[in-house]
């Protein structure tokens, strides 16, 4: 899908294709399925969007990859759907040592789903078809405030909760090595994979492109496999990826092709975080990706865990001090994921099973 977008119209574009990850979280519009209306994006971001991280959700919540729980009941365990991210990303891999963790830790087993990520599950958790999801921490903001994404605009997700806040989820602008484009500037003119429609890293991309100036480009979407796979093949000049360092799918990228990071710095990025204060500095450090050997300047917003408030105050309590107690279990993300600053950064109310375990 193309289509020509014009600086300043990124959140009314953002905004019909938000709907097609929420449909059914603000109202009863839902197919006989249960699929919401509008599920064009299928195939998932962490996230970003993702994620804030792309893969293959089919729009209802329901991924391609899922892995099921391990409950004990004898000891009152409960099955607990834990919306992720696509395979490609970050979110579904960490999603699955959270689950081992839990199910270690807890009578209860996490039934792991490959999503859209963001925006999709947040439409999830509004709908109460999942207890546990990752999300960006600036689209927990936008849904739980009704705010941001025009379809999100007084219509708040009220039942919205947050657990705890995880790690920086850092937006990559990757091009070919010899494409010429050297700073965010360059991208006038360009074909811009922004990430799944409705999802975390579309928000961001335009958000970002809008900050810059941008007054012209052509806007593709899908997960971030097919976006690497575009870039690979010449499709795109660009692609934007929002996720934890290293991410999966740029790793495999850059293993078999030059590459280039374009950073996000100087006035740009003092601009950026004007325009969007959930916007933090961060760096991609040189090594991360083969052949890109220098530290790459960006921007991130925070991947966290949120639920609903119709989630036993209990069981999210144990959840919490399975997976806070035990983060040296972790070999994804483990430099940050802490119970120090597990609300760092956290938009929204916590949920009281949380609030028992942070205090």
């Amino acid at each position: 899908m193309v289509q020509r977008i014009k600086r300043r119209r990124f959140i009314a574009a953002t905004g019909v294709a938000g709907l097609a990850g929420i449909a059914g979280c603000i109202g009863d519009d839902v197919d006989d399925d249960g699929n919401g209306n509008g599920n064009g994006n299928g195939n998932g971001d962490d996230d970003t969007d993702d994620t804030d991280d792309n893969g293959n959700g089919n729009g209802n919540g329901n991924g391609d990859e899922e892995d099921i729980g391990d409950a004990d009941p004898d000891e009152g365990g409960e099955v607990l759907s834990w919306h992720a991210g696509g395979t490609g990303g970050t979110y579904y891999p960490l999603s699955g040592e959270m689950k081992s963790i839990v199910e270690e830790h807890t009578p209860h087993g996490l039934q792991v789903q490959s999503t859209g990520a963001s925006v999709e599950n947040v439409g999830s958790l509004g709908r109460e078809e999942a207890e546990f999801a990752l999300i960006q921490n600036d689209i927990a903001y936008f849904a739980y405030n009704g705010t941001g994404i025009e379809d999100f605009e007084d219509e708040p997700i009220e039942n919205l909760r947050g657990v705890a806040t995880l790690y920086p989820e850092t937006i990559h602008i990757i091009t070919q090595a010899d494409s010429g484009i050297e700073s965010v500037e360059d991208l006038e003119g360009a074909t811009i994979n922004t990430g799944d429609l409705g999802s975390g890293t579309q928000v961001n991309a335009l958000q970002i492109l809008e900050s810059a100036g941008i007054d012209d480009f052509d806007e593709q979407n899908t997960d971030f496999a097919s976006a690497t796979d575009q870039i690979r093949d010449g499709d795109i000049d660009a692609a934007v990826i929002v996720g934890g360092w290293p991410v999966g799918s740029v790793e495999e990228l850059a293993s078999s092709e030059d590459i280039a990071l374009v950073s996000v710095d100087g006035d740009v990025r003092d601009q950026v975080q004007e325009d969007a204060e959930w916007m933090a500095e961060d760096t991609i450090p040189g090594g991360t990706y083969d052949g890109v050997d220098d530290d790459v300047e960006t921007v991130s917003v925070q991947a966290m865990i949120a639920t609903h408030d119709g989630v036993d105050e209990e069981i999210v309590e144990e959840v919490t001090t399975a997976i806070f107690d035990n983060t040296d279990d972790f070999s994804i993300k483990a430099d940050f994921i802490s119970a120090d600053t597990a609300q760092d950064g956290m938009p929204i109310d916590l949920h009281p099973g949380a609030e028992a375990y942070f205090g």
